[in-house]
């Protein structure tokens, strides 16, 4: 009986809890240092940081595989492991409480110079440091100067957590440690809530620690993140064009469905981990893997000819190729940018910031007719008012008829939200984008014929990751004359697709009534 009794690493166990600080399961960390050259691991000089350190585990990990490595060089095992403590293996934790987990990871104890620790260390810290650090807000904007993240949102009491993590919160990362890193690697961070719209707004972060790292000046970098800098997203557009443009990302591991990392966690778009080498330059080694369990790889640059993201499943590149070649105008130049009208989300919110103590449910003088959301992220339902024409914005639509597409949905899902036809004297919050300008209801059927096509919803997928839908999202999409409806039998003729490219669309897109 005793034998059949299961100890599970502890460490897997608290990667399944739910929470905003994400921490990797120990097989997730190992397939990530699976990447690295083998002779990094006999090396007694290697210095390697963790800049994010939570569980500790990238830290353990990268000791047990030292220790393996290193015996050679140093044959005694408690100098061994006290060489590779006290010299190679350093982290900075995001937490005060992640830092005790840390050390108690990697030596035994949380404090490092306590009678139970491994290695003999004069300070109770060791090499896993914490950094207590406060936002610098800006007077003018109120936002922090260094992660953006709002005043209001994340001001805080003396004593309390302050959220700002300390390796991005310094212009120069060099001040924690004073000494050069061969390997910086772990798991950022993800994301931070800055408090707009219906409450489902945040700022991406993990792109900072990216970019801080690389300061450094690490022969290798690694990181685990989410895929969605591959397509874009709020404040993600910089750091895109730089990782696309950079020939050094050697191996990039990217996986559709997050739970093939994380079981806990809900992760839209996908994640993935990816390996800079500063001496590598060329292709990207690509593994793609599927919401269905599939591996496909690749060997290219992330850059290409007919787009700014980056594709992520290979089987869409021939599709998006052709129809490239052919494409005259994107639809995106038909699709609006956020808040067509100038009204925000939270109208049916907060109708007190609009001059209302009630958004009105019946038309009345100089009004439109306002389509909108009421409640707070998956929780918001549809709402139907009526609204001033005074406050409105961006009026040259609103005498003519448009589609309302809602901007969000999961990336999961290949068919939208019911698209609204707006017709003359009625407009939309920012939870829908509006398709087109049209001069009769007919055009304006056509063109939601052409959206509802497997054809459409199938490019459109292609190039978005995230379920926030852009004007750019719609790149990828030919504009064609709405004088006359589409079928996807006319489409797949027209762009020249072959029975492999037709077939690969019919089984991924569901059909949309």
């Amino acid at each position: 009986m005793l034998n059949k009794v299961h100890n599970p690493d502890i460490l897997t166990c608290i990667s399944s809890l739910r929470s905003d600080e994400v921490f990797t399961p120990p097989k997730v960390v190992n397939n990530i240092l699976d990447q690295l050259p083998n002779d990094i691991w006999k090396n007694e000089e290697i210095k390697f940081l963790d800049p994010v350190s939570k569980s500790g585990v990238f830290l353990r990990e990268i000791t047990k595989r030292l220790i393996i490595g290193l015996e050679k060089k140093i044959p005694n095992l408690k100098k061994r492991v006290n060489h590779i403590l006290t010299n190679q293996v350093f982290g900075i934790s995001i937490s005060e409480l992640t830092s005790l987990i840390s050390r108690r990871s990697l030596y035994f104890s949380k404090k490092a110079n306590h009678e139970l620790s491994i290695v003999s260390f004069d300070n109770d810290e060791g090499n896993i440091k914490f950094f207590k650090f406060s936002h610098k807000w800006n007077k003018e904007n109120g936002r922090c100067e260094y992660c953006g993240v709002n005043k209001n949102m994340y001001q805080r009491e003396e004593g309390y957590e302050t959220y700002a993590f300390s390796f991005i919160h310094r212009k120069d990362p060099n001040e924690f440690f004073k000494m050069n890193f061969d390997v910086i690697i772990g798991n950022p961070p993800y994301q931070m809530s800055d408090g707009g719209g219906t409450g489902d707004s945040a700022k991406p972060i993990y792109n900072l620690f990216v970019e801080q790292a690389k300061k450094l000046k690490p022969t290798y970098l690694s990181m685990i993140i989410p895929s969605r800098w591959m397509k874009g997203g709020k404040g993600l557009d910089k750091f895109r064009k730089e990782m696309i443009n950079d020939k050094r990302i050697k191996f990039l591991y990217d996986f559709e469905n997050a739970k093939e990392c994380f079981k806990g966690i809900d992760l839209d778009g996908g994640v993935c981990y990816f390996l800079w080498s500063k001496n590598y330059e060329g292709k990207t080694n690509f593994i793609f893997k599927s919401n269905e369990g599939k591996e496909i790889k690749s060997s290219r640059y992330l850059k290409n000819s007919f787009s700014d993201n980056v594709i992520r499943d290979p089987r869409q590149i021939s599709i998006i190729e052709k129809i490239s070649k052919k494409k005259k105008n994107p639809f995106s130049a038909i699709v609006s940018t956020r808040k067509p009208y100038g009204i925000s989300t939270d109208l049916f919110n907060d109708p007190q910031k609009y001059g209302y103590k009630k958004i009105p449910d019946k038309e009345f003088k100089n009004s439109y007719k306002i389509f909108g959301v009421f409640g707070n992220k998956g929780g918001a339902k549809r709402k139907i008012g009526f609204i001033d024409k005074s406050k409105v914005t961006h009026c040259e639509s609103t005498k003519k008829y448009k589609l309302f597409h809602s901007y969000a949905y999961t990336t999961t899902a290949t068919v939208p939200p019911e698209i609204i036809i707006g017709i003359p004297g009625e407009i939309s919050t920012e939870t829908f984008l509006r398709i087109g300008i049209f001069d009769t209801k007919k055009e304006a059927l056509n063109c939601l014929s052409y959206i509802k096509t497997k054809f459409f919803r199938a490019l459109l997928s292609f190039n978005r990751i995230q379920k926030n839908l852009s004007k750019s999202t719609f790149d990828l999409i030919p504009l064609l004359d709405f004088n006359k409806s589409f079928s996807d039998l006319d489409l797949y003729k027209k762009f020249d697709l072959d029975e492999k490219e037709i077939d690969y669309i019919e089984k991924n897109i569901k059909k949309m009534e």
